[in-house]
């Protein structure tokens, strides 16, 4: 993710970093907090002053065949279709913003 900031931030000759923000699904296997102690502990560069905020994504499930949604805690099968649930998301760890100093 802070090559993905850099390069952003290079591209647009940014001068500093200020706050980041991160979508991170319940299913993606990242724990938020440990990430965000990572982030603080590892930031430096254009990043040594940014602020990270972390949006927490919950899951999502449908059927891949008639796209209905099944409600969280039902059984991961279609009631109309009888079709097993594909997960539609809730397992993505975005960067959804940058904010930056740009000259």
């Amino acid at each position: 993710m802070a090559d993905r900031v850099e390069q952003e931030a290079r591209a647009r000759s940014a001068t500093s970093v200020s706050r980041l923000t991160v979508r991170i699904g319940a299913m993606s296997g990242v724990e938020p907090e440990l990430f965000a102690t990572a982030f603080t502990l590892c930031r430096e560069g254009i990043l040594a002053g940014a602020e990270l905020d972390i949006r927490r994504a919950e899951a999502a499930w449908e059927c891949p065949a008639c796209a209905a949604a099944i409600p969280p805690g039902e059984v991961l099968r279609c009631a109309a279709c009888g079709v097993p649930a594909r997960l539609a998301s809730g397992d993505e760890i975005l960067l959804e913003q940058i904010e930056m100093e740009v000259p």
